[in-house]
């Protein structure tokens, strides 16, 4: 993901500007209290045109993730999924990733959110791959616990979550490692710090059930369906962490990543040490699939 913004539209409040334009207060309530909700999405080339991956699925955890939080916009499932593709051609990206983000427009200290008002904006970024790396990633098993439902509800996308995740990388990347794999309150692995994890192990694939707090992911469930088409066996279950080091292969997914093998978790190699047959083979199935080159299902993609 390139840092220049420079020519970048974005669509916010129903008017498209120019990036360096889209600006809020400094004590904007949700850069204080993390009370902003998000999503991302990506869009791929394909030989019809640009398409949106799964945009509806998107849009609609997005407006589930403000109905947990309570937040109110007022903008609806088709006026976000038409702002989505209005903002996307009006860039002119043929691969690109999309964050939709609802926040409260305040600027006062109070933490209550009665009266502020939401604004949204949506800001596409041009991306190829997320990581060079995608087929060697060394985890760590994190100190710190994976938030649970008790605590915030780890089925929305809010930005406050995801300073658990931070924490966590950042204590991986500092002891050497390129990421965190997180374990929940109960013991068992719930997912890396901002991606659902997969195992294989006997020719079998398995995914941490949701009571490990894992999050229900769009790619997660992708894979999971890609998967059972090509007669690979998934179950989800809850995974003990000593699972990971006797694995013959663990990757992690997610929409920014998509599918990036790990060999090696708190130093202990994976299977042979190198990506696996049936991650790769994964891998280059769901490349097929975004790109319009495998149907899963029709409804998939929206063409810009």
């Amino acid at each position: 993901m390139g840092n220049s913004k420079d020519n970048i539209k974005v669509w916010w409040d129903g008017k498209i500007l120019p990036f360096q334009e889209a600006k809020v207060p400094i004590l904007n309530h949700s850069m204080q209290y993390g009370s902003g909700i998000f999503e991302g999405i990506r869009a791929y080339e394909t030989d019809r045109g640009v398409a949106i991956f799964r945009l509806e699925d998107h849009v609609r955890r997005f407006l589930r993730s403000m109905k947990i939080y309570r937040m109110v916009s007022e903008y609806g499932e088709m006026e976000i999924i038409n702002a989505i593709l209005e903002i996307v051609k009006a860039n002119n990206f043929e691969n690109c990733y999309i964050r939709p983000f609802i926040f409260y427009f305040d600027d006062n200290i109070p933490l209550p959110v009665e009266g502020k008002k939401t604004s949204l904006y949506i800001v596409p970024l041009p991306m190829g791959k997320y990581l060079e790396n995608a087929s060697g990633l060394k985890c760590k098993i994190s100190s710190w616990t994976r938030i649970n439902s008790d605590s915030l509800p780890i089925q929305a996308k809010a930005s406050g979550n995801y300073l658990n995740s931070l924490i966590a990388v950042m204590e991986a990347r500092e002891n050497g490692f390129d990421e965190a794999i997180m374990i929940d309150r109960d013991g068992y692995v719930g997912e890396g710090s901002a991606e659902n994890l997969f195992l294989v192990e006997d020719g079998m694939l398995f995914t941490p059930s949701l009571d490990s707090s894992a999050l229900k992911g769009i790619t997660r469930d992708t894979i999971i369906r890609i998967a059972k088409m090509t007669d690979l066996e998934v179950q989800e279950r809850r995974i003990h962490r000593e699972e990971l080091y006797t694995a013959d292969e663990v990757f992690l997914c997610g929409t920014a990543i998509e599918i990036a093998g790990v060999i090696n978790v708190d130093g202990r190699m994976v299977g042979n040490g190198k990506e696996g047959v049936i991650t790769r083979r994964l891998r280059e199935r769901y490349g097929e699939v975004v790109r319009g080159k495998f149907a899963v299902d029709p409804g998939w993609l929206n063409f810009v």
